[in-house]
């Protein structure tokens, strides 16, 4: 599936042609795989110019750590945080995700001209809605629930389904949502891997083919499966994202880019079917 969303100030994103890559910035000083290594406006800066110099499409900023267990804050304190960070972060002209689930913040990053509401509580409060509507952006909409059918697959898609259904109650435009199942939120590791194993049956719902993101880096259940430490997943990371390529996933949301992308760029070739060869790869060698 190829298609134009439109973003703010005329931009816009292709999905579909390529795997967007989204580059991860946590400015948080407790976040599970960086906690506190960007958190200074300088460091950040650096870190967002190399994303981007690596090959990220999207910048997705988040200032409140979603890791398990961890301590949340107030909205205010969020919003002290992104006062800081997010105005040095449209300098770069590269579209901008706000990684939160407080209505009051997000509605701060939209006045700010941020791009896509990227919610981890899956627009469980419908504000949310009535922000991307009003401000006309995109939403990535994450499911972060226990299973409860047996079925973990079944489980996302019935979110899915109820997700579009509160969107188009209030006349939201349900293509400007993009679906994520919420790989390491409120699952087991047996359902992370069942759910990486099985995204293309996530791909479609009722017949319509989705918008699709995924964000595998770093998570515990690479480290249950593989006995990696935190620090050496990176390569696990791009292997799952290749597969999630093959499976038709649109969008992945990684902390080290430079791998990531590379192993992107050659999954596309592969998974896409739109290569077609150079002459210069024609040629016997």
């Amino acid at each position: 599936m190829k298609k134009i969303i439109n973003l703010r100030g005329g931009r816009k994103i292709e999905v579909g042609n390529k795997t967007l890559v989204i580059g991860i910035l946590n400015f948080t000083p407790d976040s599970f795989s960086d906690g506190g290594k960007y958190f200074s406006v300088d460091t950040a800066m650096a870190h967002v110019a190399q994303l981007i110099e690596y090959g990220a499409d999207i910048i997705d900023v988040g200032a409140e750590s979603t890791r398990p267990k961890a301590t949340p804050i107030s909205a205010e304190e969020e919003i002290a945080r992104l006062h800081e960070v997010l105005p040095a972060v449209k300098n770069f002209g590269v579209p901008i995700s706000i990684d939160t689930y407080k209505p009051e913040v997000a509605a701060y990053a939209m006045e700010l001209d941020v791009d896509i509401i990227n919610d981890v509580h899956g627009l469980e409060d419908m504000r949310m809605i009535d922000l991307a509507k009003k401000f006309n952006v995109p939403v990535v909409a994450m499911h972060n629930e226990k299973c409860s059918d047996g079925d973990i697959i079944a489980d996302v898609q019935k979110f899915f389904r109820r997700t579009r259904e509160h969107c188009a109650a209030k006349n939201f435009d349900t293509e400007r949502i993009i679906f994520d199942p919420g790989i390491g939120f409120g699952k087991t590791p047996a359902e992370d891997l069942e759910i990486v194993s099985r995204l293309d049956e996530l791909k479609t719902l009722d017949g319509e083919e989705i918008f699709l993101t995924v964000g595998v880096s770093r998570k515990s259940f690479i480290g249950r499966t593989t006995g990696l430490r935190l620090d050496q997943r990176d390569e696990a990371t791009g292997a799952l994202c290749v597969h999630a390529i093959s499976k038709g996933v649109d969008l992945v949301r990684v902390h080290n880019v430079k791998v990531v992308s590379r192993m992107c760029s050659m999954a596309d070739i592969l998974y896409r079917k739109k290569f077609r060869p150079p002459r210069r790869l024609t040629k016997r060698i």
